[in-house]
């Protein structure tokens, strides 16, 4: 297996891309292609300790910005994504991870892969922790604007990612709404309800944020415009409360020895509330595998990421997804 990892992508390129790509392929015993300016990588790399053996550096003369609008963008045709994706697309790498710009990374997938045949649109997918263990989240980004049958299809890619990567046999799906009664919702929530409820899906009906963190539904769909904020404000109530603990918890001795005493808990909950545990949010429906991360990202997050895309080559995702949207074409017709 070969991954290959856009070393160009995140806001302190290229150094968490270069330290995760000796941490992973060392890890996870498996060949990195770093994709960027090989000047740049070769002095990186010469410079960092380990073993160097499975990581390829792959040359990208160009670099994309997260200030690049789409025009300047497309006139860099060697851009590191560009590059890392048709590595992918010749069969030379397995799948592909950025902490690029999600926009440009949607764009280039389109181009270089194209969309699983019969999608209407893909989604970007994230898991979100919830109590006693994970839920899939999708469209967190991808379509700010969506039709009924757009959410349809989230459902059922939503499904394959529990299944495929979750381990999760018949996941529970829900549609975010503002209330779990049938009528409730925007246009859009109450245009989608009776088609989710027409599937074989195993549809439990519309939840709000307390069945999402609560665990009790497994996969819940949305407009990329709605999954977004619901992304950007967990993250930000779950730094606030890692901070806010930290806070009270330094503020005396004897908060201090209490902290000490319960030590084991709170890094649990530090390390279920963190992002870079998963790493990156595969973009779905695309015709291979990407995965983008947060542009934030540190050393460990890409090795999250990394251990993610391995994850779905193992697990022949995309293979599920394919099969999965085909079958559900050959019911509506």
């Amino acid at each position: 297996m070969t991954i290959v990892l856009d070393a160009m992508g995140s806001d302190d390129r290229p150094d968490p891309e270069v330290q995760a790509a000796l941490n992973a392929s060392n890890t996870f015993n498996e060949d990195i292609f770093l994709v960027g300016d090989e000047n740049i990588l070769n002095n990186k790399l010469a410079a960092s300790p380990g073993d160097h053996s499975r990581v390829k550096i792959v040359h990208a003369p160009e670099t994309l910005d997260m200030s690049d609008h789409i025009l300047e963008a497309r006139a860099k045709k060697q851009n590191s994504m560009r590059v890392g994706m048709e590595l992918v697309k010749s069969g030379q790498g397995d799948a592909f991870v950025t902490a690029g710009n999600t926009g440009m990374a949607m764009y280039f997938a389109k181009k270089v892969f194209g969309d699983i045949q019969g999608v209407i649109r893909p989604s970007l997918c994230a898991v979100f922790p919830v109590r006693d263990g994970h839920a899939v989240v999708l469209d967190i980004g991808a379509n700010a604007e969506c039709r009924p049958d757009f959410l349809v299809q989230f459902a059922i890619m939503g499904q394959i990612y529990a299944q495929t990567m979750l381990s999760l046999e018949n996941p529970r799906i829900g549609l975010l709404s503002n209330g779990e009664e049938e009528g409730k919702g925007n246009d859009l929530v109450r245009e989608t309800f009776p088609l989710l409820k027409e599937t074989d899906l195993n549809f439990i009906g519309n939840v709000e944020g307390k069945e999402l963190f609560n665990g009790q539904v497994d996969v819940v769909v949305t407009d990329g415009f709605t999954g977004n904020i619901l992304l950007k404000s967990t993250e930000a109530v779950a730094k606030l409360i890692i901070d806010i603990l930290k806070e009270e918890l330094m503020g005396s001795f004897r908060t201090k020895m209490g902290a000490l005493l319960a030590k084991p808990a709170f890094n649990h909950i530090k390390q279920m509330l963190d992002p870079a545990e998963i790493g990156a949010a595969p973009l779905m429906g695309i015709d291979g595998l990407v995965f983008v991360g947060h542009g934030r990202s540190d050393a460990r997050a890409m090795v999250s990421a990394v251990r993610s895309a391995k994850q779905a080559v193992d697990n022949q995702l995309l293979d599920q997804l394919r099969n999965a949207i085909t079958k559900s074409l050959q019911k509506e017709t």
